[in-house]
């Protein structure tokens, strides 16, 4: 019978039996909890056809749960004193690929072998990679259907936020554009060692098939970025000058053009209105 690696017991006995160190700075805070494990597990909704790619292994809690389910796991960790350490816990599997990287420098289209199948994304990630990270999932050219991600209670809120609500922002735009989000539900930070300082939450991202209409993407993300630069001002005030080509002539153009009330506060917008006024802003500008 396999130990149970979701308890602080066995955290503590392996951890020092290899003899190693959390490292502050990697954000390092593993799941201690048996409940919250098959409660990601079971979100995730894994197939035997399944591609998983792991971000962040810890000591394997979750890398084994995953080989159990999945057809392959390619689990990515940033720490070279941890693979030995998921090697052993996870001996038992043999469609395990151990990536030692940084996942930001991995380029996935040329790991992923298996490019004709499904591929989720599972990350258990610190605040402070939690934008690049879902981008470069959401953004990548693989069929990757699912992101299931454990990540900081307050940027859970602003995935899932709906216009007009403080926590909404040009991060809720971004990810909303490309996927439905779902949160699945709060995790004490008395789930993990050593304990953070917030609590955690579980947000599922399943990606669209087809998105928005957008004339250009960049163009897109600097509108948005631009309405909630200054989030007290108006629509109209936080865009201009927030970029060469915002000038007050055609800012004000596109806000006409779109049928924007210049009076409005970016925050206002829903995803498809910010579409809508990025698509005229192209025509302003070409």
């Amino acid at each position: 019978m396999e130990q149970n690696l979701a308890t602080f017991v066995t955290l503590k006995e392996i951890t020092k039996k290899y003899g190693f160190q959390f490292t502050k700075s990697l954000g390092q805070n593993f799941l201690v909890d048996t409940n919250i494990l098959q409660k990601i597990v079971d979100s995730a909704d894994i197939q035997e056809e399944d591609i998983v790619i792991e971000v962040g292994t810890g000591i394997g809690t979750l890398t084994r749960e995953l080989a159990k389910r999945a057809k392959k796991v390619y689990a990515i960790e940033i720490d070279k004193k941890l693979i030995p350490i998921v090697k052993e816990t996870t001996s038992n599997y043999n469609n395990i690929d151990f990536v030692n990287m940084d996942f930001l420098e991995v380029v996935l289209e040329d790991l992923i072998q298996e490019k004709d199948r499904k591929i989720k994304v599972i990350a258990n990630i610190p605040y402070y990679i939690t934008t690049p990270i879902i981008m470069k999932c959401l953004e990548s050219s693989l069929d990757i259907s699912t992101i299931l991600l454990m990540i900081q209670k307050e940027v859970a809120d602003r995935l899932s936020a709906e216009p007009s609500t403080k926590a909404y922002g040009s991060l809720s735009v971004a990810v909303q554009y490309y996927s439905d989000v779902e949160f699945v539900g709060k995790v004490s930070k008395s789930c993990f060692y050593p304990q953070p300082k917030v609590d955690s939450g579980i947000v599922k991202l399943s990606k669209k098939h087809e998105y928005i209409f957008v004339r250009d993407r960049k163009l897109f993300s600097q509108v948005v970025k631009s309405a909630f630069a200054k989030r007290r001002k108006t629509i109209s005030n936080s865009m201009i000058g927030f970029c060469e080509q915002f000038t007050k002539d055609n800012v004000m153009k596109a806000l006409e053009k779109s049928g924007t009330d210049a009076k409005r506060r970016g925050e206002t917008l829903t995803v498809e209105e910010f579409a809508h006024l990025s698509n005229c802003m192209f025509e302003v500008l070409n």
